[in-house]
């Protein structure tokens, strides 16, 4: 298989098979009559496996960890578990932080939301966002 077709087996884009390629998470043959790359049915394993892992938040590093230790000889399962723990730690902390992101963009769109637009001048950029009061702040 050529890259096109590699990608279009495992219904991703091409430029996403020449990354992976890049970072050595497939490892093409190379054809020695016209030096192009062909994959074969491993490097289709390998890419259904790296879409599966990031669809699950591991990042391309954890992937190629994962894919080292299977290369290895090794049951890469108890790495994975600790991974996702690891990963869902971080997800729900941004989770979070985004949560609080949120509330702030909606209490300062309440306090806006009958303040008059003001022209810029004295150091002023934007009266709205310098004038703006988180809630509890102050206390």
């Amino acid at each position: 298989m050529n890259v096109s077709q590699l990608a279009r087996r495992a219904g991703t884009t091409a430029d996403t098979v020449r990354h992976y390629t890049e970072l050595g998470l497939l490892r093409p043959a190379r054809n020695p009559a016209n030096g192009y790359r062909e994959y074969g049915k491993g490097d289709l394993s390998r890419l259904n496996f790296s879409l599966q892992a990031r669809s699950l938040g591991f990042t391309l590093q954890d992937i190629s960890a994962l894919i080292a230790e299977s290369d290895a000889g090794h049951s890469p399962c108890q790495h994975t578990r600790s991974l996702i723990e690891q990963r869902l730690a971080e997800v729900e902390a941004r989770i979070a932080e985004l949560t609080r992101l949120s509330e702030r963009m909606r209490s300062a769109m309440l306090q806006w939301s009958t303040k008059p637009d003001c022209a810029p001048g004295n150091g002023t950029v934007c009266g709205l966002i310098q004038s703006w009061e988180e809630e509890g702040s102050h206390e």
